[in-house]
């Protein structure tokens, strides 16, 4: 049997996924969360052995929440299941321990098919995914957006900006100080030639990181 742990701040998403699950034979939804702090709590005390994970949540996301049950247990596997699928986010994102990859749009077979996967201990990427991973490699100027030279921790940054958060409480869920979160941010300024939070939201927007739709729904 798989357990699976769903994590998302939505609880519709939560219960579409649920529906598509409960009966697929072998898998066991084996718990919900709806943060990333409640997502690695609950795999430090409970048995898990795939995370469902949403990228853009309140509080500790999931990209961190990602590299920290990565560091924790090798046994747990995750897959990101989220709206955003443009470079350089994939990559980041396996980059930080993840076994998966999946657009919110997936076919719900390839939800299955990837928690599976996962779980015998392949990789599973959406094609369309992997392709453009595949290409960015190949034909870096045709794919490459500005984003791509920001590190892990940066990038994790500029997401949480891109929520609304200010320093202190990035620097609190990080376990950061907040000097030490400013010198990302204006490192990160730096190499995307910008000057602030507001213009690092409209360049996420304008290069299909984000939509302001997704922006606004997410407050």
């Amino acid at each position: 049997m798989i357990n699976v742990l769903l994590v998302d701040d939505h609880e519709l998403v939560r219960a579409g996924i649920r529906r598509i699950l409960e009966d697929i034979k072998g898998i066991k939804i084996s718990g919900e969360a709806n943060c990333g702090e409640d997502a690695v709590k609950w795999c430090r005390s409970h048995p898990v052995d795939v995370v469902l994970m949403d990228m853009n949540m309140p509080g500790m996301g999931g990209l961190e929440a990602t590299r920290k049950i990565a560091r924790y247990s090798n046994d747990i596997k995750v897959i990101m299941l989220t709206i955003h699928t443009e470079n350089p986010l994939p990559a980041k994102v396996m980059q930080a321990g993840a076994s998966g990859y999946l657009s919110k749009g997936a076919a719900p077979q390839d939800v299955v098919n990837a928690i599976r996967s996962v779980n015998a201990g392949q990789r599973y990427i959406a094609s369309d995914i992997a392709q453009q991973m595949a290409l960015s490699q190949i034909e870096p100027e045709k794919t490459d957006t500005p984003f791509a030279s920001l590190s892990e921790r940066e990038l994790q940054i500029m997401l949480m900006i891109t929520k609304g958060q200010k320093v202190n409480e990035i620097s609190e869920q990080l376990n950061l100080s907040p000097k030490t979160v400013n010198s990302y941010r204006y490192r990160m300024f730096s190499k995307l030639n910008i000057s602030g939070d507001v213009e690092l939201t409209h360049l996420a927007i304008r290069h299909g990181l984000f939509s302001a739709e997704t922006l606004i729904s997410s407050e």
